[in-house]
């Protein structure tokens, strides 16, 4: 008689997710394996994935960070939904071309841009536009510059976003170095590593290391983390290789069989996360780690302030500020906090703002009421 499987609460399901992710405790991982390990890093703003870090690494060395994505050993580049990550070339290479539907579903004819570029040769605007990349980096900006000459009567903005879906293009250096700032300017991965791109397209083997940073996850979980559809046939495939389990609301969720799954009452201390951390993005359900209801409160600062985490779980948002008379990190609490998380709170606090901030002439936690 086959067993039913067993329920994951969601209490057990967050603890899995904090380990996977390095949240329980930090781990000695160097910072290229830990990208690689969590797929990457969103770093739509580019000091995220130093916070990040920071939040999950013994020791982590910003510098060290910055030097591999000197030493084009790591790059920023569109992936997952469609969005900027920090990953290796490795993995680069290797998850641009399973995400390219993601990518092209943008462009379809009833899409925006797709409407805009109705019987234009595409084939010809790519080529166009790679010429004009690797030439040299580029804005968007200069980008559009280039083509709307080539292509006149066109939307320039739609012609950009045609060369951006079609090519796996990495935004370059100094953006997203530590303590640097530069203009956003891309160009071809190929082009800045000398890599080309896997032939693989399939998403079976990104889906088990989607398991071994996030799960146990659903076909949603799945296809919300990654913004691809129609993954229920890949998991089919792979189900000889997973084990399933239920939520408390009885949907079939997968894993590895080795993966970790700490006893749900293990302790967790606080962690604070960086804007858009995928810890918080990474499935459909995200029940495990924030409320409905904390969700509803970040979406009305446009999903923009980063969370931190008591017991595991989003219990508010933080901001840093600094200027010439020093720097200031303000803890907004959405639920209670008893005095010994509180404290916790305000020493984890006071560590991130000497990692963010070391040459600050005065450092200041302060604790702000969410109404």
């Amino acid at each position: 008689m086959t067993r039913a499987p067993e329920t994951l609460t969601r209490r057990a399901l967050n603890r899995a997710l904090l380990a996977r992710q390095m949240l329980l405790r930090r781990t000695s991982l160097d910072a290229e394996q830990a990208v690689e390990h969590l797929l990457g890093l969103q770093s739509q703003i580019p000091d995220n994935p130093y916070v990040a870090l920071w939040s999950r690494l013994d020791g982590f060395d910003p510098h060290a960070l910055s030097a591999l994505t000197e030493q084009r050993k790591l790059v920023r580049i569109a992936l997952m939904r469609g969005t900027l990550h920090l990953v290796s070339v490795r993995d680069a290479v290797a998850l641009r071309p399973v995400m390219q539907k993601v990518f092209e579903r943008n462009m379809t004819a009833g899409s925006v841009y797709g409407k805009a570029l109705t019987d234009i040769d595409m084939e010809a605007l790519i080529r166009a536009g790679r010429q004009a990349i690797e030439e040299k980096p580029r804005s968007n900006k200069a980008l559009e510059a280039i083509l709307e000459p080539m292509f006149p009567d066109r939307d320039g903005h739609a012609l950009s976003q045609a060369v951006r879906a079609a090519l796996p293009l990495v935004q370059v250096t100094p953006r997203g170095l530590w303590r640097r700032g530069g203009l956003a300017i891309s160009t071809t991965l190929e082009s800045w590593t000398g890599v080309g791109l896997a032939e693989n397209d399939t998403p079976d083997a990104t889906l088990l290391r989607y398991l071994a940073a996030f799960g146990p996850a659903s076909v949603a979980d799945m296809q919300a983390w990654s913004g691809l559809t129609r993954l229920a046939g890949a998991v089919a495939r792979l189900r000889p290789q997973l084990v399933e389990f239920r939520d408390e609301d009885g949907h079939v969720l997968y894993d590895l069989p080795d993966a970790p799954r700490p006893d749900a009452e293990t302790a967790a201390p606080p962690r604070f996360l960086p804007d858009y951390d995928n810890a918080l993005l990474g499935h459909d359900d995200r029940r495990r780690v924030i409320d409905d209801a904390h969700r509803l409160h970040f979406k009305k600062v446009n999903g923009l302030l980063p969370a931190f985490l008591v017991d595991g779980r989003v219990a508010g948002c933080w901001l840093l500020d600094r200027d010439k008379s020093g720097a200031r990190l303000a803890i907004t609490p959405l639920v209670a906090l008893q005095r010994r998380e509180r404290e916790a709170l305000a020493e984890e606090a006071e560590a991130l703002l000497a990692f963010h901030e070391p040459d600050a002439p005065a450092r200041d936690i302060h604790f702000v009421d969410a109404r």
